[in-house]
């Protein structure tokens, strides 16, 4: 895979870049003025990550997966440590399926009914390929959803949901919280060592 250099980075125009940021050359970015992205992250092969009004941010320590994609006007928001599988797909917009409104974005706004509703996937958060998010959910610290699982609600912490619509099958062990302490330690202790 081949990621963009530091200064085809920078002339994308990001709101706030970190550091060791790897995006493929593959990668679809739109709304780059409206979206925020921390240090280690990873964004691969045709990933779309397309901002609206309220944009999306991205964490430390982050992988989005191939054929991924991440598109509405609502505010996107990856937490530290959140990992998306390949061909995931976030909704911060939805159109009505009722029948009652016209759909699709070439018809004045008037005449649809769409929904825009921030959604959040937070800390240590892991989505399995395929897995649809829609809007207004909140993913808490530590959940995941399987693979090719639909999230219509939200998530409780170190819960693991799949299927359509994704349930609560069972809980999520903690020992990664560990780990996050000993990645601190260990980060410090190279910090320290540059120093000196």
């Amino acid at each position: 895979m081949s990621f963009l250099t530091q200064q085809r980075l920078a002339k994308l125009g990001f709101a706030s870049l970190g550091e060791n940021v790897l995006i493929s050359e593959k990668a679809s970015i739109y709304g780059a003025a409206r979206i925020c992205i921390g240090s280690n992250v990873r964004i691969d092969d045709f990933c779309i990550l397309s901002a609206g009004e309220q944009g999306i941010s991205l964490g430390n320590y982050i992988h989005i997966g191939c054929y991924t994609s991440l598109i509405g006007m609502a505010a996107i928001s990856l937490d530290d440590y959140a990992n998306l599988s390949s061909r995931v797909s976030i909704y911060s917009s939805n159109d009505d399926y009722s029948g009652n409104h016209m759909t699709n974005p070439m018809v004045p706004a008037q005449f649809t009914n769409v929904d825009h509703r921030p959604v959040r996937i937070g800390r240590h958060c892991i989505i399995g390929s395929g897995t649809i998010v829609l809007p207004g959910v909140i993913m808490e610290e530590g959940s995941a959803a399987g693979a090719l699982s639909l999230v219509t609600k939200n998530c409780d912490s170190f819960g693991i949901y799949v299927g359509v619509p994704a349930g609560f099958i069972k809980k999520r062990k903690k020992g990664l919280l560990v780990c996050e302490k000993r990645l601190l330690l260990w980060k410090a202790s190279q910090t320290t060592g540059a120093v000196q």
